[in-house]
């Protein structure tokens, strides 16, 4: 996927899933712990992704670039190996 106009399509979709999902789980519900909940999730997941990609590559190890959460993984665990030597 290299061409910008299907990458926004992409990123539209994925807003238009996580909208879908959250208006089907506060219908089913619909109280305010629940979306409450749903708000805290998504922050926090949003908080997880930044960190992955963004506070290790320019604060913790600016020579890794890491191309998914399962190299991001991958990196921790063999840092946790180096450490444990």
């Amino acid at each position: 996927l290299s061409a910008p106009k299907w990458m926004y399509l992409k990123a539209a979709l994925f807003v238009v899933v996580g909208i879908v999902s959250a208006a089907l789980l506060v219908l089913q519900q619909p109280n305010v712990r629940t979306i409450v909940l749903i708000a805290v999730t998504v922050w926090a997941f949003s908080r997880f992704y930044y960190f992955c990609f963004y506070v290790i590559e320019r604060y913790i190890d600016g020579s890794f670039r890491f191309s998914g959460l399962s190299s991001v993984a991958a990196y921790l665990l063999r840092k946790r190996a180096r450490a444990r030597e």
